[in-house]
């Protein structure tokens, strides 16, 4: 066996022993969970001195000349990566295919209208506050981890083809379900947990259609319930399909450990929001990843679509890729950034086959014999600060002092919103002024609310955009209480 391979089956069998918050640390810190103002454009990286950024349609324009460096080899991996980091620009967000309407998200593919949200892939449409939406969805708000053609969800978690969803966890293939978690081919269901083919039930319990219809129009009169409501919806989702897996929503997996929001895997450890279509394999410590049909990852963050063998790297596609950032449709390359359609590269620099082979090899002897061979990229090549991440998100028991020692940044200042001198400023409190019912107790919310900042109990601020009021409107929901951050919290609460 070549020793580039003996060096791979031990990041292998590394990776496979990490412990989770481990893996919450190292590889769930380097996914971003919030925008900032940086040098006049919106981006997921804030201005802390660790990246540059440009424009991301200027970048694709000259990414084909992105620059280079020669491996100084009297430096570790790591210190020539930082040295990269110092040359390349970074685009300020990530958007593949066609998007339109999508300046206001890390990560988009082929959407339209997207707003506030994080990893929005194929063909998805009028996206607000949401995380992990693929496939074909259409109207989602408030909700993370929707897929297949759903539309219509307003605080949705776990939700798999289905429409009309309202303040519910774990939905496959239903219809019209308000606060209820584990559903499957159910509809016209409230408060319901762990039914399959039901509907007309209210508590689990079935009713006759009129008698269902009059009970619904008088829950959903309680306006200001909705919220508590969800928060009080179980944790835990029902592995579905699966087989030897443990944690929560894993459908249709084979031997999983620690697994949450995840589909058709097979053979996984530590894994957060990972999975869509075909069965993936063999993979350990990944999070947020679009697979389709992926094998063998070892510490990724975000992968593509049919990659494979992909070692201590984030927002890669394709095969062969070793401690690299964003190689798009790349193979055997070794600390890069930003290359595409690349092989054979090691920082960003062309090889023959045979050359790179005989440097990558030297590269990885030497971090076997520092004991860093199966290490992630380390603390002070993250560009992101620990607390604005899904890190934090997964697990907010990280303490100040935790974060420090491992020489993360942390965010310590509030994010400050920039709120016009003549734009009114109202408290939570007074939403009632803007809101009320009809005389046919038909939810009307007054479009004067959209020139007005809100504040929450907390003191942050935040606006209502036209299709969220459109959407608030048609579905007779009433006006959010939390600023969209602390939105983003609640989809994470699930131990």
């Amino acid at each position: 066996m070549p020793d580039i391979k003996i060096r791979e089956e031990k990041i292998k069998e590394r990776r496979k022993t990490t412990i989770f918050r481990d893996f919450v640390r190292e590889i769930c810190s380097r996914y971003p969970a919030t925008l900032y103002k940086r040098e006049g454009l919106i981006s997921k990286f804030p201005d802390i001195g660790r990246v540059r950024i440009t424009d991301v349609m200027n970048f694709e324009k000259w990414r084909d000349g992105l620059p280079y460096l020669e491996y100084d080899q009297t430096l570790s991996l790591f210190d020539n990566i930082a040295k990269l980091y110092k040359i390349v620009e970074l685009p300020n967000l990530f958007s593949y295919g066609s998007n339109e309407n999508a300046n206001f998200t890390d990560l988009s593919v082929n959407s339209k209208n997207i707003h506030l949200s994080f990893l929005t892939v194929d063909d998805c449409e009028n996206i607000c506050y949401a995380f992990s939406i693929k496939g074909h969805c259409r109207n989602i708000f408030n909700s993370t981890a929707v897929l297949n053609y759903s539309e219509n969800v307003y605080f949705g978690e776990g939700i798999v083809n289905s429409s009309r969803i309202f303040f519910s966890k774990f939905i496959i293939n239903s219809f019209d379900v308000r606060f209820s978690t584990n559903l499957t081919n159910c509809q016209n269901c409230i408060f319901c947990d762990n039914l399959e083919n039901a509907s007309y039930c209210i508590h689990n319990k079935q009713l006759t259609k009129e008698d269902f219809l009059k009970e619904k129009e008088k829950i959903l009169a309680q306006k200001n319930k909705f919220l508590p409501w969800y928060q009080e919806l179980p944790f835990q989702g029902n592995n579905i399909g699966s087989h030897n897996v443990r944690w929560s929503f894993v459908q249709d997996s084979d031997s999983v450990e620690d697994g949450y929001l995840c589909y058709q895997i097979k053979n996984w450890r530590n894994i957060v929001m990972v999975g869509w279509e075909g069965v993936n394999e063999n993979m350990y410590d990944v999070c947020s990843s679009w697979a389709i049909k992926n094998n063998d990852f070892y510490a990724t963050s975000w992968a593509g679509i049919w990659s494979q063998n992909v070692f201590c790297s984030w927002h890669i596609s394709w095969a062969n890729i070793y401690y690299s950032y964003y190689t798009d449709a790349c193979s055997y390359c070794l600390g890069c950034i930003w290359l595409k359609n690349k092989s054979f590269c090691i920082l960003n620099k062309q090889y023959t086959k045979e050359a790179r082979l005989e440097l990558a090899d030297k590269i990885f002897a030497q971090m076997d014999a520092d004991w860093s061979l199966w290490a992630f990229f380390p603390w002070w090549l993250s560009p992101f600060y620990f607390n604005d991440t899904m890190a934090y998100l997964v697990d907010d028991s990280f303490t100040k002092d935790e974060v420090a020692k491992e020489w993360y940044m942390r965010r310590e200042e509030k994010i400050t919103v920039d709120i016009p001198a003549w734009v009114e400023v109202i408290e939570v409190k007074d939403l009632s002024l803007y809101q009320w019912f009809d005389e046919q107790w038909k939810r009307k919310i007054n479009p004067d609310i959209l020139k007005k900042v809100i504040k929450d109990t907390n003191g942050d601020c935040y606006r209502i955009v036209p299709m969220e009021l459109d959407f608030l409107q048609k579905h007779w929901l009433p006006l959010p209480e939390l600023h969209w951050l602390e939105r983003i919290k609640l989809w994470f609460k699930f131990k």
